[in-house]
């Protein structure tokens, strides 16, 4: 019996493995092409044009997003769709899904260092 739960146990993690790679796959595919048509012109290659430091690289966002050491897409989600200083808000602009395809993105991109 504990044989068969165990194998059911793996089963399921690996489908929920499989179907949580493939879905944040589509998300940065799609997030790429989002953050390009409205990101890329500020922070093309993951910099900043008018505030360097605030750029988007992974060592500067946990400087400056609050909670993005513990819920890093969370945070880069609430400065989309807030913005802040020269960055001008994206809630309304976008969509919610297509806030958090551009935040799987960013965030993916800033963990591979750009």
């Amino acid at each position: 019996m504990k044989k068969v739960l165990l194998v059911v146990f793996a089963i399921a993690v690996l489908v929920i493995f499989t179907f949580t790679s493939s879905v944040l796959a589509a998300e940065t595919s799609n997030g790429a092409q989002i953050f390009k048509d409205n990101c890329a012109s500020c922070h093309i290659g993951g910099g900043n044009i008018l505030i360097g430091e605030k750029n988007l690289k992974k060592e500067a966002l946990l400087s400056y997003l609050e909670n993005f050491e513990t819920d890093s897409i969370q945070a880069i989600v609430y400065q989309v769709q807030n913005g802040k200083n020269a960055m001008p808000p994206f809630k309304g602009k976008l969509s919610e899904s297509e806030i958090l395809q551009v935040a799987a993105y960013v965030f993916q991109k800033a963990e591979q260092g750009w």
